[in-house]
């Protein structure tokens, strides 16, 4: 079963509660996602230990319920 957007948003929101958190529905059928993060908690990490944070706090639901997550991450006053 997908992951309604909702619930992916409640669980970043959770794990990154300074967070600015935008997610996409990329394809419309809740399995595919696009989620850009800004959060502190990224501060003097690289971008793959960002991630790997992210991943973490959704405790193995990527790649299961969350068919496909495309991750930005960000810290505050960082430009894209």
């Amino acid at each position: 079963m997908p992951m309604a957007l909702a619930d992916l948003q409640a669980e970043l929101q959770s794990a990154f509660p300074d967070a600015e958190i935008k997610i996409d529905d990329l394809a419309g059928d809740g399995d595919h996602y696009r989620a850009r993060i800004t959060s502190s908690a990224f501060a003097g990490l690289s971008r793959v230990k960002q991630h790997q944070l992210v991943y973490a706090a959704l405790k193995g639901k990527v790649g299961g319920e969350l068919h496909a997550l495309a991750l930005e991450t960000l810290v505050p006053d960082q430009t894209a």
